[in-house]
């Protein structure tokens, strides 16, 4: 085997996921994801700090929504800024190609609790990131949080919408119809 491969840190995830499915998070060790890949541990732990975080991506599904959500145009309401986020994801993350991975990530993370645990706190690391860039945005921090709540609920519905969908819609359609829905049960005050 050739010491340097392609794609090292999506081999390693697809091999991971893999066996995941097969054995179950608990009975799957880094070693084996590693095999798996054709890769060493060292390679491993290189790209992930540890088998919990193959799954995840680290921080750069908040980096790329933070940083949508500030490059969205001067002046739009807080939750256009979001939507202008969520077809960035669907774009570039969220691909039709990506539907069958996330639906299959989603099945494994669901059937454990340590991973369930870790996407509860990676959502509220999307959440902060998105207050965190529309304040960036001259958002008064209280309507930040409660838009980055509001963003962090759609993102969650629309995500498991999508894996689900037997449709071919993509993601940031799945998102936009989310989004709408999100805010017509938002109660408005009237003045």
């Amino acid at each position: 085997m050739a010491r340097w491969q392609a794609n090292p840190q999506e081999r390693l995830v697809a091999s991971a996921l893999d066996l995941f499915a097969e054995k179950g998070y608990e009975n799957t060790t880094v070693i084996e994801i590693a095999q798996r890949a054709g890769l060493t541990k060292s390679t491993f732990f290189r790209h992930f700090p540890d088998k919990r975080e193959v799954l995840f991506g680290g921080d750069a599904m908040a980096t790329l929504l933070a940083d949508a959500i500030v490059a969205a145009p001067a002046g739009v309401a807080p939750l256009d800024a979001v939507a202008h986020a969520l077809d960035t994801i669907g774009r570039e993350v969220f691909t039709a190609g990506r539907r069958g991975f996330a639906a299959r990530r989603s099945a494994v993370i669901a059937a454990t609790p340590e991973l369930q645990e870790r996407e509860a706190l990676k959502a509220l690391g999307l959440t902060a990131a998105i207050a965190h860039a529309l304040k960036q945005r001259g958002v008064p921090e209280l309507e930040a949080n409660v838009a980055a709540q509001l963003a962090a609920l759609t993102l969650k519905l629309a995500y498991e919408r999508w894996i689900s969908s037997t449709h071919d819609e993509a993601f940031s359609e799945v998102a936009m119809q989310a989004l709408r829905h999100v805010q017509a049960a938002t109660p408005t005050q009237s003045r």
